[in-house]
């Protein structure tokens, strides 16, 4: 059984780089646009990380193996 160390220690690390761009963002007349930006790429890629890995560990349907091709 795989365990959920690597998506929890994977989501610690996006939400500091969140909370980094967050707070070190210039100041300016676009610094809601570049915060929100960077939030929703990282959740985004995140997130498509995570789904990518979770199903690799979990599939939907598992390989069917043909005997009859082996021989």
């Amino acid at each position: 059984m795989a365990s959920a160390f690597p998506v929890i220690f994977v989501l610690v690390v996006v939400a500091g780089l969140m909370a980094a761009s967050w707070f070190f963002t210039r100041k300016g007349p676009q610094q809601t646009v570049i915060r929100t930006s960077l939030l929703l790429t990282l959740a985004c890629c995140y997130l498509m990380w995570m789904i990518a890995y979770l199903a690799q560990l979990h599939p939907l349907m598992e390989p069917i193996r043909n005997n009859a091709l082996e021989h």
